[in-house]
């Protein structure tokens, strides 16, 4: 069993497929929140570019109207109320387009990597959540180490954007002391969109090294002992007897599959006392007689139980049908040196119907089989 594998045993196996079903089962996926966080960031941010001088200019009327009052409207008790609440929600009608948009991002960033996938067992309270020494091991782990210096490049260059966007930009910002409200808010919103766009670019270097990062973290837990890929494969074949349940259920699907196509057969050769075997023939094609089902006892009785029920014309030869049911298997083409001999078989068989007609009687054949495909009744070579 996998508990009493040894615990220091080395994570050797890659995942296999049930493991890596159950974890996504489990709400355990990989994922990189530096993808994310850098495509919505850059896509936001672009559409702020395109679209921030328009919306910080239609916003500042917004807001500026709010500071106008109608003369009727002085004495209303429910002013306040009324004038902030039709702002409220034409602000809000303005950044819905960018506040879809940035919802639509974030999903699909978030599929980007492992998918989508959601699983209440990952949001449910565990144990070892709680767990002082697991919470130690993961402030000071690799996985620690990597988030801390991810987050000092993500200061690093933060900083540096906002230095080059005030030093860049500082002419343009003592111009703005001398614009009018809605040109200053236009060309600064234009100002801050393009070192946005520049910081949030910057996060794609993060996010590119962050990707294959968390790709092998997330596969090197995943990896399994060699014992553990044992007692999956044991919980994968089941108990003996749950594997013999299925074997019958084969044979009985197999048996009922093969009984069905023996109204198809020409001829029943048999040995009337253990085997049975049917056989197809086409005589317009090139091919040999096929097997279309086999059996021994009461397999065989079944089949010539079958055969009579459609009619099929059953021919007793032992030495012949024991040399087929031990050499041909079912759905395959008769050997090449038994063609003779079932050719006289099935040349009786397509007699019958017109020497019937006529009144005349057809001798059954006896014909030789080859050395090498005689056999007794335990399919030992005679």
């Amino acid at each position: 069993m996998a508990e009493d594998a040894p615990e220091d045993e080395e994570k050797t196996e890659e995942p296999s497929a049930r493991r890596l079903e159950k974890a996504r089962e489990d709400g355990d996926v990989p994922r990189s929140q530096e993808l994310g966080a850098a495509a919505v960031m850059i896509c936001s941010m672009s559409a702020l570019y395109f679209f921030g001088g328009w919306l910080i200019s239609h916003l500042s009327i917004l807001f500026a109207s709010g500071f106008v009052i109608e003369r009727r409207d002085i004495y209303s008790e429910n002013l306040g109320l009324v004038h902030f609440s039709e702002i409220a929600l034409e602000s809000f009608i303005l950044i819905v387009p960018f506040l879809l948009l940035t919802a639509v991002v974030a999903v699909l960033a978030t599929s980007m990597m492992g998918g989508l996938n959601f699983s209440l067992k990952a949001i449910a309270p565990k144990a070892s959540k709680f767990n002082i020494i697991s919470g130690i091991k993961r402030m000071f782990g690799v996985k620690a180490l990597v988030e801390l210096t991810k987050s000092l490049l993500k200061f690093t260059l933060v900083a540096a954007a906002l230095a080059y966007f005030v030093y860049d930009f500082s002419d343009e910002l003592v111009s703005l002391a001398a614009m009018s409200i809605e040109p200053a808010l236009e060309t600064a919103g234009d100002m801050i969109g393009l070192t946005t766009i520049l910081v949030t670019t910057m996060l794609v270097v993060i996010a590119a090294i962050d990707v294959p990062f968390q790709s092998y973290q997330f596969v090197k837990k995943m990896r399994m002992t060699k014992q553990e890929l044992k007692d999956e494969y044991k919980d994968i074949e089941g108990r003996p007897e749950v594997k013999a349940q299925i074997r019958r259920k084969q044979r009985e699907m197999a048996e009922q599959r093969m009984m069905q196509g023996i109204k198809d057969a020409d001829v029943i050769i048999t040995n009337p006392e253990h085997f049975s075997v049917a056989l197809v023939y086409d005589p317009e094609s090139d091919g040999a007689p096929i097997v279309v089902a086999k059996g021994i006892d009461h397999l065989a009785l079944r089949i010539r139980n079958e055969a009579k029920e459609h009619g099929i014309v059953q021919v007793q030869i032992p030495p012949l049908a024991r040399a087929i049911y031990f050499t041909t298997e079912i759905d395959q083409t008769i050997p090449e040196d038994l063609y003779y001999a079932v050719a006289q078989v099935i040349a009786y068989v397509f007699s019958l119907a017109s020497l019937r007609r006529d009144g005349q009687t057809a001798g059954k054949p006896s014909p030789e089989i080859p050395a090498g495909f005689r056999f007794d009744a335990d399919g030992n070579p005679e």
